[in-house]
């Protein structure tokens, strides 16, 4: 019996998943695209900055430590 349930709980989540799913609204290429480069355009603006606050933060510890 209890593995009756757990199937039917199972077999429930998959049909409310696929429900949600239908609902989705997904973006066209365009959209897919432009939102795709603005992400990479943040991540290398992110890296950067990163990137000069740990030579930044190196350099002064350098400093200090001579």
């Amino acid at each position: 019996m209890k593995i009756k349930q757990i199937f039917q709980k199972l077999v429930n989540f998959i049909k409310e998943a696929r429900a949600e799913l239908k609902k989705v609204t997904w973006p066209n290429r365009k959209e897919l695209i432009s939102s795709t480069i603005v992400v990479m355009v943040a991540v290398v603006l992110v890296a950067i900055y990163l990137g000069l606050i740990d030579l930044l933060f190196s350099r002064v510890v350098a400093i200090i430590l001579q």
